[in-house]
């Protein structure tokens, strides 16, 4: 309990603006059963697939830094009118069906009154404690979006330098140690694509190998998929990071991170210490949470994910 309500004055000195609206238990009276109704769904979900975790978490990630957290994301595109979804970016985003079906029951028990946005967030947050990841409580009171386009997704690519990416997170509101540990705690239960590393097939200093077990698995047809983290692919944790520091980071932005003196240093306390990292990742997740969200009378609670509320 000391440890959630230290994490919890921690959003409070970061996040002042969000926490006018944004508060733990928001959900207390209008709908007492709202987490444990995400979390079942996402409960459920893990048991039969635990990659749902680098799902959701990717999911957060690129709703949260387009517009703020807002399920802007979740809009799905229609003839003339394409949406967030519609992007290059978010092509292989997944993981809508469960936010699919814990918006379906808490309409049935709270009609019009969890959004979207706090379902993304509970699901996500629930799903990295089913991983073995930090449980953590978050604060909840968003509101959905009312804007959905391609034009305004600008998220980073697997080769982004380490400057850039900085620069990415700072303009969220989040700094370099933030960017570190979410980068990282993504992408231990995440997978990547062969086309998206032939860069580092190519890199001398990458770890032999790994590097010909990757090359071998890349020779197969049809874009081969491999786990960013070799040792605990399905498990929040902090090996990832002792694989960097072994040059065993898989994309460019991975490896990076503990070659660059800006964040090398990161990498390597996480790498020494899980108790560290997992503190870390539980802050950085609820600081990500507040980007830019709407409250109050701001946007909407939509009835359907997928849909604004007026049918655009």
């Amino acid at each position: 309990m000391r440890a959630i309500t230290a994490l919890f004055f921690l959003f409070c000195f970061l996040a002042p603006s969000a926490l006018a609206q944004l508060r733990l238990g928001f959900y207390g009276r209008s709908c007492p059963r709202a987490e444990s109704i995400v979390a079942n769904v996402v409960a459920n979900r893990f048991r039969r697939d635990r990659s749902i975790t680098a799902a959701l978490l990717r999911m957060q990630f690129h709703d949260c830094f387009v517009r703020g957290c807002d399920a802007s994301l979740l809009i799905d595109p229609r003839p003339g009118r394409p949406s967030e979804k519609s992007t290059g970016p978010n092509a292989s985003v997944r993981g809508y069906e469960v936010i699919d079906e814990a918006k379906r029951q808490l309409e049935a028990a709270c009609p019009r009154t969890v959004s979207c946005a706090d379902i993304v967030t509970l699901a996500t947050r629930d799903s990295v404690a089913f991983a073995g990841g930090p449980r953590f409580s978050v604060p909840t009171g968003r509101r959905d979006g009312l804007r959905s386009v391609p034009s305004d997704v600008n998220l980073p690519g697997p080769t982004i330098p380490v400057g850039a990416s900085i620069q990415l997170f700072a303009a969220q509101g989040m700094n370099a140690n933030d960017m570190v540990t979410l980068i990282g705690g993504g992408h231990s239960v995440g997978v990547t694509h062969c086309s998206l590393f032939q860069d580092r097939l190519n890199d001398p200093a990458m770890d032999r190998t790994l590097n010909a077990r990757l090359r071998n698995t890349c020779r197969s047809p049809n874009d081969p998929s491999v786990f960013l983290d070799q040792r605990t692919p399905f498990t929040v944790d902090n090996a990832i990071f002792g694989e960097i520091r072994r040059q065993r980071g898989i994309l460019r932005i991975d490896q990076n991170l503990g070659l660059d003196r800006s964040t090398r240093g990161i990498v390597s306390s996480f790498a020494s210490s899980n108790a560290l990292f997992r503190q870390r990742f539980a802050q950085a997740m609820v600081k990500m949470g507040t980007i830019r969200v709407l409250t109050g009378r701001s946007g909407e609670i939509r009835r359907n994910c997928r849909v604004f509320n007026n049918g655009r």
